[in-house]
């Protein structure tokens, strides 16, 4: 497997276009070989390409509103991303705490999947926590996550799911056919940390993503300590020194 970084981890040193090209040579410096855009900062999709191609870097997979999903916006979205040579595009969250908000998500979700994958592409959702509570009346804590499934791919966030009780691994093995990608992420008590410095069993997370046939795990850190690079540079050392 190889290692992408979630670019929100960096996100305090990325105010505008030439923060975000500076900052994808400073991400490869550290060693990752590929990204998730959370923004491109107004970029035309030539100049990222171009500034990806000539780093080495690939774009394993973005994260955009869902709103950039719904027909209108569709074509313009899956085009830009095509451009930037990414297969998978997806949601970093959304509210859908509501029946009525959920249902209408999930339609865009379906029909964008939908299009996307006439383009050999595919769309995604990634979890937080609160994906696995369940409804009222309901005893199933994977209620939202089974109904997401059904409409796109999914990215599994491990952190938030060991914080939400589940037993991640086995929730990346029972979903193997609907799992695109996985967020390798670390914390302690609801705030995630490094990896390798939480509470998180991260060497059988990347066992299961190996088992399941993932190519990357994306590392994410929503809050790094003291900031972002030195942050994501201790997290991709943490595991060349022990896997």
């Amino acid at each position: 497997m190889k290692y992408a970084l979630q670019l929100y981890s960096v996100r305090d040193g990325i105010k505008n276009g030439a923060d975000l090209l500076s900052a994808l040579g400073k991400v490869r410096q550290i060693g990752y070989e590929g990204v998730e855009f959370a923004g491109v900062q107004k970029l035309p999709a030539e100049t990222l390409r171009e500034r990806l191609d000539e780093l080495g870097l690939t774009c394993v997979g973005a994260h955009i509103s869902l709103d950039d999903f719904k027909p209108r916006h569709l074509e313009k979205t899956l085009a830009y991303y095509r451009t930037l040579g990414c297969q998978q595009v997806g949601v970093g969250g959304a509210d859908i705490f509501e029946e009525k908000k959920l249902v209408k998500a999930l339609e865009i979700l379906e029909n964008a999947n939908r299009e996307a994958e006439k383009w050999g592409m595919k769309v995604y959702f990634h979890n937080h926590t609160h994906e696995f509570a369940p409804p009222a009346k309901s005893d199933n804590p994977a209620w939202v996550i089974d109904r997401l499934k059904q409409a796109c791919y999914l990215q599994v966030d491990t952190y938030w799911s060991f914080y939400a009780g589940v037993d991640t691994p086995a929730l990346l093995r029972e979903n193997r056919d609907r799992i695109c990608l996985v967020h390798l992420k670390d914390g302690n008590d609801g705030t995630p940390c490094a990896i390798g410095e939480g509470q998180n069993d991260i060497a059988a997370i990347l066992k299961a993503s190996e088992e399941i046939g993932m190519e990357w795990v994306i590392i994410e850190n929503d809050d790094p300590v003291p900031d972002g690079l030195s942050d994501v540079a201790r997290s991709l050392q943490y595991l060349k020194n022990h896997f």
